[in-house]
């Protein structure tokens, strides 16, 4: 797939996939969607605990891991953090985002050991955050049942990837989540809410990131 590095409308860049139409983050603010879906209604949910897990769909260009390794590090919050992708950035593409510049100079080396660590294992990468990278496709992993405290589903739109976003991957990730836990996402999609459903989440909308209305956080209660 063909790939170019472009720039949003918060400063920050992103990249877009240049056969599917398809960006990795909104055009309107990669950074500012991925703290304001991921971490505030996502992460910020768990503060209170001592240790979570989380699981990313869509690991990227690793900004959503980033984020959630520096707000581990300030809230002194442990972290175990297992993110899949199926087709690697590039050195070049990450150099090319610059995302190690977005928040100080103290963070910099936490970005490039977030790509720098070997796929397949649990490297410790903080005092405070660990990750494990899967070079694969969600469709053909199977997790422990509740593994996972949150769920961060970052995977391309319905209109560019539709089997991303069926009941049956939904039945995968709900599984997977702990009692209490919660699957949260960008999109807000009907037919995606009504798949969530279905397979027994309970679907809370949220206000979206900017430039978007709504985004979804959906539950897995007792």
């Amino acid at each position: 797939m063909k790939r170019e590095v472009i720039e949003t409308g918060d400063g920050s860049k992103t990249i877009r996939i240049i056969d599917l139409d398809e960006n990795y983050h909104s055009t309107h603010g990669a950074l500012q969607e991925a703290d304001h879906v991921f971490i505030k209604n996502g992460l910020l949910e768990f503060v209170n605990k001592s240790q979570i897990s989380i699981f990313e769909m869509g690991f990227g260009t690793g900004l959503n891991a980033f984020l959630s390794a520096i707000k581990a590090n300030q809230l002194k919050l442990k972290i175990e953090y297992t993110g899949i992708e199926a087709f690697p950035v590039s050195i070049d593409e990450l150099n090319q985002l610059g995302y190690h510049d977005i928040a100080g100079e103290s963070n910099s080396d936490l970005y490039n050991k977030l790509h720098e660590t070997l796929w397949g294992e649990m490297n410790e990468i903080s005092e405070w955050f660990s990750l494990r990278k899967i070079n694969n496709q969600l469709q053909l992993i199977n997790f422990d049942n509740e593994s996972f405290d949150i769920v961060y589903y970052d995977a391309f739109g319905p209109r560019a990837q539709e089997e991303m976003w069926s009941i049956e991957l939904f039945q995968k990730m709900y599984d997977s989540i702990k009692e209490g836990g919660f699957l949260v996402t960008y999109c807000a999609k009907g037919q995606v809410k009504r798949n969530m459903k279905s397979v027994g989440f309970e679907v809370e909308p949220l206000p979206g990131p900017p430039g978007k209305r709504e985004m979804t956080r959906a539950w897995k209660r007792g």
